[in-house]
């Protein structure tokens, strides 16, 4: 039997605060453990929590942000369960009635093509601490550093068919969040992890199946591999007359494989009720209006300003929309040079793949953008050619100074005299009497092939600098028709 998948993502997204949700103990990542770990955190008796004002704000801008319901009135719920890392014992969630309701979320395929998500809700919640495993020696410690962290919990419906839409959804998210400056989004340091909600029906089929949950993919690459297996597995079990479990597994990396954690809990499990210590939070509307009116240009916008203002493909407008650095960059130096597809080409292939191979980001850039809008105003005013300012471009990657300074301390001015260039072709051709002879014998497709190899001779003589524009245009006129 042919099965389909049905895949709901729920992220959770460590929301960009200075302290936690329900205290005022610091959110720095990598302190010491249990440094960062107040009364209030730690659940000693008689402490009671205090909202964190900013997180509901990030939850709010993240609701604008996906044009979603904004709960005017949402309430705090306990949710019970027991972990060693859950001081409590029990969280402090949202249930019945979120601070963002349901919303839409478009995403983009590798084909192109476009599909629009529905998001459920995305709720407030704390952060339980974490379990060490690794360095004692058989026996576990307990960091509750992480403990009261504020997150954002968005739920999509079970809308994804694969796992390359789930990590389109996945990579788009994580762009809008940084856009909207409500988080880092750093998933190698759990400031983005997600829980893959997955099962499989009968292709055509309306029904869905019994669902596994694996718990906490911290990377793009991961949860596609992690769905991956999962069908793979899920198929096997029902092809060979078995039956799904609800249950909760984890993705094991090392071993491309996921593994059962616990029989998967449905919400009558935890118990919920209105956390008794915590009044229900009332938005007025000009909060919610104030935030709207700081909403950034978002990326999907941004894709389409690109590609209507500038001329760009949807492809490169997608690319250098995905980062709100990356974009503004794009445009600063396509400010300075007034060519933008050629600002845009030098963007992606030139400086993303020399920050690619550094390890860098574009906020890390060493290079400003009105720097290399004034490379690429050398390369439209003719004074260098694309091939010598890519030199220029890594001695000033280098710190060797800007394009005018490194031109003419190397000499790297191009040649456009053409009586200088018609000397260096007629020196070609007369050196290469056999590729003369066989060009004039040749046919179109050859006599293209034949024009590179003379153009490289002239390039050679000239030491790359002369005007290749000319170079072609001489060697049309001299060459046999």
């Amino acid at each position: 039997m042919n099965w389909e998948p049905v895949i709901g993502l729920e992220v959770h997204l460590q929301l960009a605060t200075r302290s936690k949700i329900f205290s005022g103990s610091a959110t720095t990542f990598g302190a010491a453990p249990n440094t960062q770990a107040s009364a209030v955190d730690l659940a000693m008796p008689g402490m009671l929590p205090v909202l964190n004002e900013q997180a509901v704000r990030y939850a709010v801008l993240f609701g604008l942000g996906i044009d979603a319901e904004i709960g005017r009135r949402s309430v705090f719920d306990r949710k019970n369960y027991f972990y060693p890392d859950l001081p409590k014992g029990y969280q402090i969630s949202q249930f019945a009635e979120p601070i963002v309701g349901r919303g839409q979320f478009e995403i983009v395929l590798g084909d192109g093509t476009s599909k629009t998500v529905g998001i459920t809700r995305a709720h407030l919640e704390e952060d339980a601490g974490k379990s060490l495993h690794e360095d004692y020696h058989g026996q576990t410690g307990i960091d509750l550093n992480r403990a009261g962290t504020p997150l954002l919990e968005i739920v999509t419906e079970p809308e994804l068919a694969s796992a390359e839409e789930a990590v389109a959804y996945l990579k788009a998210l994580h762009s809008l969040v940084l856009y909207l400056g409500i988080s880092d989004g750093n998933m190698a340091e759990g400031s983005m992890r997600c829980d893959i909600n997955i099962s499989l029906r009968p292709a055509g089929s309306d029904t869905l199946g019994t669902r596994a949950e694996i718990k906490n993919v911290n990377s793009f690459r991961f949860v596609e591999k992690a769905i991956a297996h999962e069908i793979e597995r899920q198929a096997e079990l029902l092809d060979s007359g078995g039956s799904v479990v609800q249950e909760t597994r984890l993705y094991d990396a090392e071993r491309d494989e996921t593994r059962p954690m616990r029989s998967k809990e449905v919400a009558t499990d935890y118990r919920y009720f209105p956390e008794p210590d915590l009044l229900p939070v009332v938005l007025e509307e000009s909060l919610i209006e104030e935030l709207r009116a700081t909403l950034p240009e978002l990326p999907t916008a941004k894709r389409q300003r690109f590609q209507d203002q500038y001329g760009l493909s949807a492809y490169d407008a997608g690319v250098l929309a995905d980062s709100r650095a990356l974009a503004d960059y794009f445009e600063a130096v396509a400010g300075t040079c007034s060519d933008a597809k050629l600002a845009a080409n030098w963007v992606q292939v030139e400086l993303l793949g020399q920050l690619n191979r550094e390890g860098l980001t574009i906020g890390d850039c060493p290079l400003a953008p009105d720097a290399l809008g004034g490379l690429l105003a050398r390369i439209l005013d003719e004074t260098i050619s694309g091939k010598i300012a890519k030199q220029i471009f890594e001695a000033m990657w280098q710190g060797e100074g800007d394009a005018d300074s490194i031109i003419e301390a190397r000499g790297l001015r191009q040649v456009s005299d053409s009586g200088a260039i018609a000397a260096m072709v007629d020196a070609a051709l007369a050196g290469n009497p056999e590729q003369v002879a066989q060009y004039a014998a040749a046919d179109d497709q050859k006599r293209k092939k034949l024009i590179g190899y003379f153009v490289g001779q002239v390039m050679k003589t000239s030491k790359g600098q002369a005007n290749p524009a000319l170079v072609n245009q001489l060697l049309a006129e001299k060459l046999p028709d």
